[in-house]
């Protein structure tokens, strides 16, 4: 028997405490969520983090920071998702799988950049909030084609 993360064990507890029992195959979609939103969360922060350092302190134009740690921030998905969050075929080609993951992140980079020009440029807004609002938009984006590409 596959020896349980901490988040499967949280997972456990959680639906103990609220009495909820589940299917074996509804948990394991559910545990995939839950990683996928923390795979999601931290390379969210990875993302914000070096954007704000290459923008306050580096001064960097905030669009050029942007393609700079959404960069970075996406070859951090991608190992993480490909190693913890998706269960990746083996037999699939790894380099098409990574190729295709990159696309469809510059597709989400394009957005991030329309969304990120139009919030700072046109609506004069703060560049972090900026950030914020285009990352929630890209967020939405990714899970849809992510979800649909890597399973």
């Amino acid at each position: 028997m596959k020896k349980q993360d901490k988040l499967e064990i949280l997972l456990d507890r959680v639906l103990e405490i609220f009495h909820l029992n589940i299917s074996f195959e509804k948990k394991k979609v559910l545990l995939q969520i839950c990683r996928f939103f923390v795979v999601g969360g931290t390379a969210t922060l990875l993302d914000w983090i070096i954007y704000y350092i290459l923008c306050s302190y580096l001064h960097i134009y905030p669009l050029i920071a942007n393609v700079i740690s959404f960069s970075i921030s996406v070859i951090y998905n991608y190992y993480a998702s490909v190693k913890w969050v998706f269960n990746v075929d083996k037999k699939k080609s790894q380099k098409k799988l990574f190729i295709g993951f990159i696309v469809l992140s510059i597709i989400g980079l394009f957005i991030a950049e329309l969304f990120l020009g139009i919030f700072i440029n046109l609506l004069d807004i703060n560049v972090m909030l900026s950030k914020v609002l285009s990352t929630i938009i890209v967020m939405i984006f990714n899970f849809i084609t992510r979800k649909k590409y890597l399973e």
